[in-house]
């Protein structure tokens, strides 16, 4: 393997390592605002990477996967959590590849895993959320089972607001700092600044 290639290979699975512990780390702090109705992941913020560097792209996806295995397990959710495996790392994915596209314009280009995640998420969440016997809104006691569209209108303003937050309060700063202080150089040794 060459040395970029070697570059990429290693900065794909940092990013990986990252986005995973991560994820996980928001799943014991944040609970339910992580992984239920309402998605407020916080380890979205380093989908930034993906406007620095192409290795970002399966560095993110892998770390999605790695994490929602990990989450079936600890949330128990059975072939169902499947679901989350699949699609949601398929919304990282796309996310990820859009900021990758996009990453003249840094404020456009986190706009893609706001818009993957917004529309890909609340699609398949109500089919796990009901299959677990639950879907009530947070902090409300509106229950939405069996009312497959309301979910999905619900799930995509609330997981679109989460991921816009996440994305630009806490992923823009971080990009800002990231490109300022030179962090993340080319697979190849070209510094993106």
């Amino acid at each position: 393997m060459d040395k970029g290639r070697s570059s990429y290979v290693a900065q794909a699975g940092m990013i990986a390592a990252v986005y995973a512990a991560a994820t996980l780390i928001a799943l014991l702090l944040l609970q339910g605002l992580a992984w239920g109705p309402v998605q407020f992941r916080i380890s979205e913020a380093v989908c930034v990477l993906a406007v620095l560097t192409p290795a970002a792209v399966p560095g993110l996806t892998v770390g999605c996967i790695v994490a929602n295995l990990i989450a079936l397990a600890v949330n128990g959710t059975g072939a169902l959590g499947m679901l989350d495996v699949a699609f949601g790392s398929l919304a990282t994915f796309l996310g990820a590849l859009w900021c990758w596209k996009m990453r003249s314009r840094p404020k456009l280009a986190l706009l893609g895993p706001v818009i993957a995640n917004a529309l890909i998420v609340p699609a398949y969440l109500p089919l796990l959320l009901q299959g677990l016997g639950f879907y009530t809104i947070p902090f409300t006691s509106i229950a939405l089972d069996g009312a497959y569209l309301p979910m999905y209108l619900f799930g995509l303003v609330s997981t679109g607001i989460g991921e816009a937050l996440v994305m630009y309060v806490l992923g823009l700063p971080l990009l800002t700092a990231l490109k300022r202080f030179k962090v993340v150089k080319q697979p190849g040794g070209n510094l993106k600044a």
